[in-house]
Order: structure tokens, then C-alpha cells, then sequence
């Protein structure tokens, strides 16, 4: 009767310690897998960043050509604006 006790003492010890090794090593996998998804993202933004960077450029030299238009327009206004009696 009591090798039985024993027996089963030492079967649940065993039972405990695969189980909390099998959580350990899922614990280890989820956690790979969340830095690899993070590693994935800061390649994705790398590479989006020479996009980013043209697009800029282009909205630049759209908003200088907005800008001298506008100065040429109010340039040419001004002499307008000398011949209105206040």
C-alpha cells in the first residue's frame, strides 16, 4: 500500500514537471515569435522610408511652385493696388 502512495507521489511530480517544462518552452516560443513580428515591422517601416522621403520631395517642390506662383501673382497685383484711391 505504500509503494502505491509513492508510486503515485512520484508520478504526479514527474506529470508536474513536464507540464511546466512544455509551458516554459511555449512561454519561450510565443515570446520569439512576438520578436520576430517586431523585427519584421522595423524592416517594413525601413524599406518604406526611401518612399517616404520621394514623396516628400515631390510635395516639396509642388508647394515652392505653389508659392512663387503666388508671390508673382501678389507682385503683379501691387501696381493695381497703387491705383485704387482710398
Amino acid at each position: 500500500m505504500g509503494t502505491w502512495i509513492v508510486l503515485a507521489i512520484v508520478i504526479l511530480v514527474v506529470l508536474w514537471l513536464v507540464f511546466t517544462y512544455n509551458g516554459l518552452i511555449a512561454a519561450r516560443n510565443r515570446t520569439q515569435e512576438a520578436w520576430s513580428e517586431i523585427d519584421v515591422e522595423l524592416k517594413r517601416r525601413h524599406d518604406l522610408i526611401p518612399n517616404l522621403v520621394n514623396t516628400v520631395a515631390g510635395y516639396m517642390g509642388h508647394e515652392r511652385g505653389t508659392l512663387e506662383a503666388v508671390t508673382r501673382a501678389c507682385a503683379a497685383c501691387s501696381p493695381c493696388r497703387r491705383t485704387i484711391p482710398s
